[in-house]
């Protein structure tokens, strides 16, 4: 597997080696060896998988708060999507800014989202489908929310504000300016 550091170095796009042949192909999508080597020792405790049937589909930005902060490992299975993570940890040099990945059932590639970072994603293709392993469980009570196209963070979104599909949740989400989290960098 390849682990590649983004602009911001705790997100990692992790790129699984794929062995084919004519039938196909084989490829390794975790090793807990691997990944605590590279990113650290986490402990996942779900899989979660989403189905959005339109391109254009934005779910997020998302996150929990301390004490269930999860961190993510994200992956497309089928379909396309760009992948965000911004980073709203108190205190840290790159907080408000994000870090993006194509992720595509052809390309295999990962996106680890540590904890202290809001994620979400926009499909690219219909009928994709977004799987992630959690290290803490989904907690209704800890579940936060940052406005998907605060012009603050003017994350490059494909799909205009007034062509997304959106939850009416993601659509009331406060814009960083006004977010309040319990996250602190540690350097």
């Amino acid at each position: 597997m390849l682990f590649e550091r983004t602009a911001i170095q705790d997100v990692v796009v992790i790129t699984p080696k794929k062995y084919g042949d004519s039938r196909g192909y084989f490829m390794e999508t975790f090793r807990v060896d691997q990944f605590e080597a590279e990113v650290g020792a986490f402990s996942f405790v779900q899989d979660n998988r989403s189905f959005s049937a339109e391109t254009g589909t934005v779910r997020g930005l998302h996150f929990q708060l301390n004490p269930r902060a999860q961190g993510k490992l994200v992956s497309c299975t089928v379909g396309a999507l760009l992948d965000v993570a911004v980073d709203i940890r108190n205190g840290s040099p790159t907080y408000g800014q994000f870090v993006t990945a194509e992720l595509t059932a052809s390309n295999a590639r990962q996106l680890w989202v540590p904890p202290g970072f809001a994620h979400g994603f926009c499909t690219l293709e219909p009928n994709t489908v977004i799987s992630y392993k959690v290290t803490d469980y989904y907690s209704p009570e800890y579940d936060r929310g940052l406005l998907w196209n605060d012009p603050d963070i003017a994350i490059e979104w494909p799909v205009t504000t007034d062509a997304a599909i959106l939850s009416d949740k993601d659509r009331r989400q406060p814009v960083l300016a006004d977010l309040r989290t319990n996250f602190v960098f540690a350097s």
